[in-house]
């Protein structure tokens, strides 16, 4: 039996995300009042503002009617790394579509933009609140190495929008780049389903220390992407080409460049808490 609780909707939380849920809607019906424009960015920021609305009014609904009480998963990871990944994804959003689609007399786009921003500071504002309630984060993507790997698989995703075919079939080093931007997302992804879906006692092995193992390889492969990606990418064109306009595809290979770098400052972060987390908490 289905029974309502009006309560979720007037906790913070819950107002937090209804104001989610109007603003993302304005953002996406701005910008498809414009147009459709053919671009991996725009298609990229249209899916994000979708995306979160639909998931965030999906969690309001499970909430109201207490249906996520039914759910076989971890609703406190889901709700915990969605609000997490939705932050990270409208903060791209909220810079990449004014960089590329909007003007001084772009009315639609501006606003489009500024509701944009403001869904981002709701979403900061809802993980803020979700992480302050006591007593009440337990999953391990409410931890720091289980955010760590949804950021992980966020900036693998900026990566593959940001990849184009032209770019990295010209060398096999390149593609040994998207090869480990590839295998480390979907393993990224893999922890994440089976944390959300309470599937981490199938590996045959303590999750920790394959996560641990793991960490490790990633940081080498990345090392060698860092090394690799710029070295063939710029290897003729070291400066941005004068004929180049807003939307060039060197960009795109800046980009790549310098998400393969943060991801793997931010794949060390993760192997160092892994590495506190098995080799001094577990010993003490």
């Amino acid at each position: 039996m289905v029974t309502l609780d009006t309560r979720s909707l007037m906790v913070p939380v819950g107002i937090v995300r209804l104001l989610e849920v109007v603003l993302t809607c304005i953002s996406f019906s701005l910008v498809a009042s414009v147009g459709h424009i053919g671009s991996s960015y725009w298609a990229w920021c249209m899916f994000t503002w979708v995306f979160c609305f639909v998931v965030t009014l999906l969690i309001l609904i499970m909430e109201f009617t207490t249906l996520h009480a039914r759910v076989p998963i971890s609703w406190d990871d889901f709700s915990t790394a969605f609000a997490m990944l939705a932050t990270l994804m409208v903060l791209a959003a909220s810079v990449i579509y004014p960089t590329f689609y909007t003007c001084l007399n772009c009315g639609k786009q501006i606003g489009a933009t500024v509701t944009s921003c403001l869904a981002f500071i709701l979403y900061a504002t809802e993980v803020g609140l979700i992480r302050a309630k006591p007593g009440e984060i337990s999953g391990f993507l409410s931890t720091v190495p289980g955010l760590l790997k949804v950021l992980e698989a966020f900036v693998a995703c900026i990566i593959f929008i940001s990849l184009h075919e032209g770019l990295y079939t010209l060398h096999a080093g390149l593609k040994w780049c998207v090869a480990v931007y590839s295998l480390c997302f979907i393993f990224a992804l893999i922890i994440i389903i089976f944390t959300i879906c309470r599937l981490l006692s199938l590996f045959p092995f303590p999750f920790d220390k394959v996560l641990t193992g793991y960490n490790v390889l990633a940081v080498l492969m990345y090392m060698t992407c860092v090394v690799i990606w710029p070295l063939y990418s710029f290897k003729d064109n070291h400066t941005r080409p004068s004929s180049c306009g807003r939307s060039c595809p060197w960009d795109d290979q800046v980009v790549v460049a310098f998400m393969t770098c943060f991801n793997l400052v931010v794949y060390i972060v993760d192997t160092v808490y892994s590495f506190k987390l098995v080799f001094f908490i577990t010993s003490t």
